[in-house]
């Protein structure tokens, strides 16, 4: 393998949350946080809602982040884990969901996949 070509798969992850947050279009459903996990230790949160779209990347911890179950202001409504090709791949429209241990509602992930905002290249 290249030296650093995990960090450039870790990019692209970043990369694809940015570019699907970065439009002035509304998120037309409820408003959820999806969690995207990579088995080499890296997560990122998104949050979309009407007027705002944010990811963030979520510190490494020992805890796992809080998922739906926990209801908590963090809780994600959803989440995906695969190893973080897999996440590129699947964001990209390359594999399956059924590629990826998704937990939650993972209804949101295909509305998420599905959407096609104004001004999103």
């Amino acid at each position: 393998m290249v030296a650093g070509h995990g960090g450039e798969r870790r990019s692209r992850v970043a990369e694809f949350l940015s570019t699907c947050g970065a439009t002035p279009s509304a998120w037309p459903h409820k408003p959820p946080a999806f969690d995207f996990h990579t088995t080499e230790g890296h997560s990122w949160c998104l949050t979309v809602e009407a007027t705002a779209h944010a990811p963030r990347h979520i510190a490494t911890s020992v805890t796992p982040p809080a998922t739906a179950a926990d209801e908590g202001p963090e809780a994600a409504g959803v989440s995906a884990r695969g190893t973080t090709g897999e996440l590129v791949l699947f964001m990209y429209d390359r594999i399956p969901a059924d590629s990826l241990r998704i937990d939650g509602d993972a209804g949101l992930i295909d509305l998420l996949r599905a959407w096609e905002p104004e001004g999103r290249t």
